[in-house]
């Protein structure tokens, strides 16, 4: 019979008052006096008698690829289990089963202990199919490149802070059209539309945000009118959040920082951060998101229940502009200068603005296509 610290306590206390050993058994509810007769004997209670277990009760399932996982902890200490785990399943998927995982983690844990610190990550909860929140993101820290060269980004990124289902665009900068472009990919992924589209109060790109209306609040500038006639077109309400009120736009803030983490991870088991162009990158990315939002479908659900349906279609994912060449040959686009061909000096020329290039028209045809310049509203 397995014997508790307090019966030994209560046995010891009715001996004391002088009560016979089987009396004393009888008030602990101890079968045989001879247990009374022990732990008289010892002077020592249960629990000090326990001694730790040195031996497994079922085989490690990685001891066989443990070396490995340690190598690479020890090259990337930041990598996570889950990350590692998907590796270990992408060498020999019929190896490791998904109930493994805690295993893993439980091991990896254990080696954070004795050889680095950890980091804790909180989570926040919201009620399903009400706000889309959108952030611009900065990447630079991952240092992407493509073909060698260093690739400065921001992601757009948009969360269902219920769920925390997430997609993104990469754009160059957090410009209307890169916010326009985001959204309508999101929703177009998404297939329903939440009720209300939440962006950063400092967003400009949403805002009317002239010389002498800067300093003005919310209220005062108004949203932007290109954004408005955007929502309105997939009926949606816009909403900021409050200016130096962080907290209301920390469900997708806090996805920022996790999907950064878990982009890291795979660029450490990758092996590489160059990719053959934009296009490869995005969809290194796209991959990753969707692997991120395969657990939360459940929740998904629940969100996608209680909103519309996307009945509409998508914006063109460019801007139309009219533009007069200048008799030095220059272009003028939202203040950046653009060089084409001396044929079109003095002629009005179409242009389409891309997130990425601007496409120059004239008499029907594309004459020119050249990178897009930011740092101009």
């Amino acid at each position: 019979m397995t014997v508790t610290d307090a019966q030994v306590r209560l046995i010891m206390k009715e001996r004391i008052k002088g009560k016979s050993q089987q009396q004393a058994a009888v008030k602990a509810n101890v079968r045989s006096r001879k247990t009374v007769q022990k732990y008289e004997q010892l002077g020592q209670m249960p629990s000090d008698l326990k001694q730790a277990r040195q031996y497994r009760t079922r085989q490690d399932p990685f001891v066989t690829d443990w070396e490995e996982v340690e190598k690479k902890l020890e090259e990337a200490p930041e990598l996570e289990a889950k990350a590692l785990f998907e590796w270990l399943c992408e060498q020999d998927g019929a190896k490791y089963k998904q109930g493994q995982l805690r295993t893993l983690q439980r091991h990896i844990s254990n080696w954070r202990a004795l050889n680095c610190s950890q980091t804790l990550i909180l989570d926040q909860v919201h009620q399903p199919g009400a706000v889309l929140q959108t952030d611009g993101t900065c990447m630079n820290k991952l240092k992407i490149t493509i073909q060698g060269e260093m690739f400065e980004h921001i992601l757009i990124h948009s969360v269902l802070p219920y769920s925390n289902w997430e997609w993104g665009r990469v754009v160059q900068s957090e410009s209307l059209l890169a916010i326009r472009l985001g959204l309508q990919s999101t929703l177009t992924k998404l297939e329903y539309v939440p009720q209300v589209h939440q962006t950063d109060n400092s967003t400009a790109a949403t805002h009317k945000l002239g010389l002498d209306g800067r300093h003005k609040s919310l209220q005062e500038r108004g949203f932007n009118e290109e954004y408005l006639q955007l929502l309105a077109h997939y009926g949606m309400e816009g909403r900021t959040t409050h200016i130096d009120s962080p907290n209301e736009d920390g469900d997708v803030e806090s996805s920022n920082g996790g999907l950064k983490r878990a982009v890291k991870q795979h660029l450490l088991l990758r092996g590489s951060r160059d990719f053959t162009s934009i296009a490869a990158y995005e969809s290194y990315l796209f991959g990753i998101m969707e692997k991120r939002n395969t657990g939360r479908q459940q929740k998904l659900a629940e969100e996608l229940a209680v909103m519309k349906p996307l009945l509409v279609a998508p914006w063109p994912h460019m801007r139309e502009l009219s533009v007069r060449v200048g008799n030095n040959g220059i272009l003028r686009v939202s203040a950046n200068g653009y060089t084409v061909p001396s044929g079109l000096k003095g002629k009005r020329v179409s242009v389409r603005v891309y997130e990425w290039q601007i496409e120059v028209w004239y008499a029907n045809q594309c004459v020119e296509t050249l990178p897009r310049l930011t740092g101009n509203p």
